[in-house]
């Protein structure tokens, strides 16, 4: 008799799990320790604003970006560097999650169905997340090490659009899922790949470009950036109009009385 096929989720990472990107918040945090110059930072923070305003990847950026990361860990002890992961992960990463996201993914586990992060962000950054929320794994660039130190290169190529997906199959094979019956999430038509690599391709926080796609097709749209504005624009209101009324109603209280 055959194996019964495993069924797991695929959740990308940034502005998909996470507010922002991942790499601007480890280069934050880096930054702090003395690891980045100050212009190195200013670099940082304009590509993660400009991340945040299209809500689009760009390859190029991005790898830039890593490989700039990757150099600067260069020669410094992996134990460390895990250490002040951790510290970046409790400063800048948990207040930036998505809840929303973490409900979708929690509702998976609960079906006995595994949970990958997939990103484009250092796999040891990613498999921090991933442990901290209880998910199953993740899959992420990957920094070379020798002799416990990192060596300031990268190994294998910057996992991003096509090779997210070469990367889920080969995880599919190794542990026996059925892709046809897993599912998979991101914000980004960069993406596609990895959102057509599934059964059941969703969208969190799309872009506009896999937003349109998602209507084509039918996919689930998530977008919990829509609440946060609804909530910011509506709760001032909704408290005046409470306000008022606590007001009005001793006035027609005493009226009645009257």
């Amino acid at each position: 008799m055959a194996p019964t096929r495993k069924r797991a989720a695929f959740f990308d990472v940034d502005n998909t799990l996470l507010r922002g990107s991942t790499l601007y918040f480890l280069g934050r945090g880096m930054y702090q320790r003395g690891f980045f110059s100050k212009k190195d930072i200013s670099r940082f923070v304009l590509a993660n604003l400009r991340f945040r305003l299209t809500g689009k990847e760009n390859g190029a950026e991005i790898k830039r970006w890593q490989d700039a990361a990757t150099d600067f860990i260069g020669g410094h002890n992996v134990k460390e560097i895990e250490t002040m992961a951790q510290e970046i992960y409790d400063e800048y990463v948990s207040p930036k999650l998505w809840q929303g996201s973490i409900e979708i993914a929690q509702a998976h586990l609960r079906n006995d169905e595994e949970v990958w992060l997939v990103t484009a962000a250092p796999e040891d950054m990613a498999h921090l997340i991933s442990q901290r929320l209880g998910f199953t794994g993740a899959l992420g660039s990957k920094a070379e090490t020798s002799d416990g130190k990192y060596t300031g290169r990268m190994t294998g190529n910057l996992l991003h659009g096509k090779e997210k997906a070469t990367a889920i199959i080969q995880l599919a094979q190794d542990r026996n899922f059925d892709l046809k019956d897993c599912y998979s999430y991101s914000d980004s038509h960069n993406d596609l790949p990895l959102l057509l690599a599934v059964g059941h391709p969703s969208t969190i926080n799309p872009d506009a470009i896999l937003r349109l796609r998602a209507l084509r097709d039918g996919w689930p749209i998530h977008d919990f950036r829509r609440a946060r504005v609804l909530n910011r624009l509506l709760g001032p209101i909704v408290s005046r109009v409470a306000a008022l009324g606590a007001l009005v109603t001793p006035r027609w209280g005493r009226s009645k009385d009257r």
